[in-house]
């Protein structure tokens, strides 16, 4: 079992945004590098997180990861950002899930059905949804290889 001293009480709205980040980056079970860094650039520098703390991340990581491991815990997490983040911050939610998504240039099959639950559960359109893919893409794009 683990410590669940620092695993915050409840999730405050910048907590649920970087709750979804976790989620979209460890759904293919493999956090990498270059979503950890996203993640934390994002946080540093989003006006959205301005004041939060970012020694934060790890106990709302912690959550996320110990909702996975257990039956309707994606549920229970979406239940949380539904409960947590005002509704017109959800299309901001699924942006930063699409950068942290793009942020290694290889989006894989479970990264991409979780960007679908995610769009599903917090009702965004699928146009405005197809424009913040694009976006994200756009974005992380690599010059190619010479």
């Amino acid at each position: 079992m683990t410590d669940r001293d620092d695993i915050p009480p409840s999730l405050s709205p910048q907590d649920a945004l970087v709750a979804v980040m976790v989620a979209a980056s460890a759904s293919d079970e493999t956090v990498t590098t270059r979503e950890l860094l996203s993640i934390v650039r994002i946080v540093a520098s989003l006006p959205i997180f301005e004041g939060y703390d970012k020694e934060r991340i790890s106990a709302v990581s912690r959550t996320v990861f110990d909702l996975f491991e257990v039956e309707d815990g994606l549920d229970a997490l979406f239940g949380l950002v539904r409960e947590t983040l005002p509704d017109d911050l959800y299309e901001t939610s699924y942006a930063l899930a699409c950068d942290v998504v793009a942020a290694d240039g290889n989006a894989q099959d479970a990264e991409l059905r979780l960007l679908e639950e995610i769009r599903f559960e917090l009702n965004i359109d699928r146009l405005h949804a197809a424009a913040i893919e694009r976006g994200a893409r756009a974005r992380f794009a690599r010059l190619p290889a010479a």
